[in-house]
């Protein structure tokens, strides 16, 4: 079993930033994806971005130049940097991982964090 734990949540103005974390735990032998997704009330989860083990990133168009994800594979920890905050990033965020556990690759989340940004 794997356990993704998010961190970092909160309430802020608008114009302010934030710092989510995503540590990944368990039975994993190597870690492909790891990435953020958000949903907001009444709407579907979306993608908000993705980076390889490698280190390439991709955004959905509403963030680019806003947030940054990052990560340390010896943590197997992935973080979302979010500056430049309005009140239509109000989500809860939810950390997603392609892990392998030595024999299969399989998609965990983390339990989602509130990110509430107000006007």
């Amino acid at each position: 079993q794997v356990q993704l734990v998010e961190s970092g949540g909160g309430l802020v103005q608008a114009g302010g930033s934030l710092r989510l974390s995503c540590a990944a735990s368990g039975s994993i032998f190597s870690i492909n994806t790891m990435g953020w997704y958000r949903q907001a009330p009444e709407k579907p989860r979306e993608l908000v971005t993705l980076i390889t083990s490698g280190g390439t990133a991709n955004y959905a168009d509403t963030v680019k130049g806003r947030f940054t994800i990052s990560r340390d594979n010896a943590k197997n920890t992935v973080y979302l940097q979010m500056n430049s905050l309005t009140p239509d990033d109000t989500a809860v965020y939810y950390c997603n991982a392609r892990v392998h556990d030595g024999t299969y690759y399989r998609n965990y989340w983390g339990q989602g964090t509130q990110v509430t940004v107000s006007s």
